[in-house]
């Protein structure tokens, strides 16, 4: 059962993915496009076994960059008045007991939340809730 929406204040500040982690992952999904159409290409010119297995290859590592380039793009860190969001898990600041350097945050029921460095300004997310935490 889905966790009942907090009210946690007036937004503060939006950490979505970084934009070289943006960059890279829509170059490798872009390349290995164009060596699936080249492979296919190749396939139908050579009518070689060994062209269809390497664009069925490339064509599974588009797809798989695709999936975890959409995935990542929804982990968004929201700083709030009150507290954080973090995917579907809302704390407000007395919830939330320690943050690591490494981005483990430590909620008082015992759940970790573990932000990924790819998050864009991921040291000046912790400080802020370290600050926010220290002063509650």
């Amino acid at each position: 059962m889905p966790e009942p929406q907090k009210n946690l204040g007036r937004l503060l500040a939006v950490h979505g993915i970084a934009p070289a982690y943006l960059q890279r992952a829509v170059f490798v999904v872009v390349l290995s496009f164009l060596f699936f159409l080249a492979m296919m290409f190749a396939y139908f010119i050579r009518q070689n076994l060994l062209y269809f297995l390497l664009a069925s290859a490339f064509l599974v590592l588009y797809l798989v960059t695709l999936f975890s380039f959409v995935m990542q793009r929804r982990a968004v860190a929201e700083i709030f008045e009150g507290g954080m969001r973090y995917k579907k898990l809302a704390a407000a600041w007395a919830e939330i007991t320690k943050v690591d350097d490494d981005g483990a945050i430590i909620l008082i029921n015992g759940k970790t939340i573990a932000l990924p460095k790819t998050l864009n300004s991921l040291d000046a997310l912790v400080q802020h809730i370290r600050q926010n935490i220290s002063v509650n």
